[in-house]
């Protein structure tokens, strides 16, 4: 199985490491590779690495520090990581990539998919050229924010208020929020905004939002995809429909999802890696961004919650059954 999996780095990513006596000394040395989350998802990107010819243990070694939904906790781990000399640094979240940022200038960054404008937040000077040690993958939440409150909208029914689920001191929640507030008020809705700080407080948040609202969108947020399980199922038993992220919320019992798919984002994360440790310069290596964003509906749910759901929406969705 390994070697089929490193035969298929090598012919789709030229990232074999098969060819040449250079090569097979790069295969034994040991890639020193640092992962910083407000999360706990790390297995796309490991799986996105290995299909690339890097396989923990033999010839990468991953220095791994989850904040858990702890974002207080990041400046400390981001410091524990750049201590540990790490070749390059993977930040995935906003609050991840500023430790990061804060805790080197030297070692080179990749974002794994902030939902922040890496612009405007001061982590590249430009998309093409970002200039610093950081580049990677960026999706630009609040643009596509206005888009999952219309989603959500065709199928709410009555004139209550769209609820919007946001983390406390999580820096692409207020973007997101005020991009959702001007959809809302162009399809004349109200919002009402339910903050948590962590899972803690989910169960109080998720009850006021099915007593005022009419369903509640789930801002991109690492955290709460970490959460997605108990996020779904607090918002079924409340009787309460939900727009989300990623097709993997779909799957965990949200109502809805609008987003690009986190596989494909990851092995592009992990191509950014794989060419720093090449030799490339994150300097010189152009910001990405996802171009498609999949509609996944949770045909269960929406049984559940009697949430009739129109056929020309159904047609352009991914059905979770």
């Amino acid at each position: 199985m390994r070697k089929r999996t490193l035969l298929v780095g090598a012919l789709c990513c030229g990232a074999g490491f098969a060819h040449g006596q250079g090569d097979r000394q790069q295969a034994q040395r040991v890639h020193r590779i640092g992962y910083l989350s407000a999360a706990a998802d790390l297995e796309h990107f490991q799986e996105a690495m290995q299909k690339l010819g890097y396989v923990e243990g033999v010839n990468t070694a991953t220095v791994v520090r989850l904040a858990r939904g702890r974002l207080d906790l990041l400046p400390a781990m981001a410091a524990d990581i750049v201590r540990l000399q790490v070749e390059v640094i993977v930040a995935a979240s906003p609050p991840a990539i500023q430790a990061a940022r804060n805790a080197t200038a030297a070692i080179p960054i990749v974002m794994a998919v902030t939902s922040v404008d890496p612009v405007r937040s001061g982590f590249v000077a430009s998309m093409a050229r970002p200039g610093g040690n950081i580049t990677g993958v960026a999706m630009i939440s609040d643009v596509i924010a206005g888009k999952r409150i219309e989603l959500l909208s065709e199928v709410l029914r009555g004139s209550k208020p769209i609820g919007i689920l946001t983390q406390i001191g999580h820096t692409a929640g207020p973007a997101q929020v005020e991009a959702a507030k001007v959809a809302a008020r162009s399809l004349g809705k109200e919002v009402l905004v339910f903050e948590v700080q962590g899972a803690k407080d989910y169960e109080a948040a998720i009850s006021q939002a099915a007593a005022q609202s009419a369903g509640l969108f789930v801002v991109s947020n690492p955290t709460f995809f970490d959460d997605r399980n108990a996020i779904a199922a607090l918002a079924l038993r409340n009787g309460l429909a939900t727009l989300c992220e990623w097709r993997e919320m779909a799957a965990a019992g949200c109502l809805m999802a609008y987003g690009p798919s986190v596989e494909v984002l990851h092995h592009r994360v992990a191509t950014f890696v794989d060419r720093i440790l090449r030799g490339e310069r994150a300097s010189e290596l152009p910001v990405e961004m996802p171009m498609k964003f999949d509609l996944t509906i949770n045909l269960a749910t929406a049984k559940t919650l009697g949430v009739n759901i129109e056929k020309s929406l159904l047609r352009r969705a991914q059905l979770v059954r």
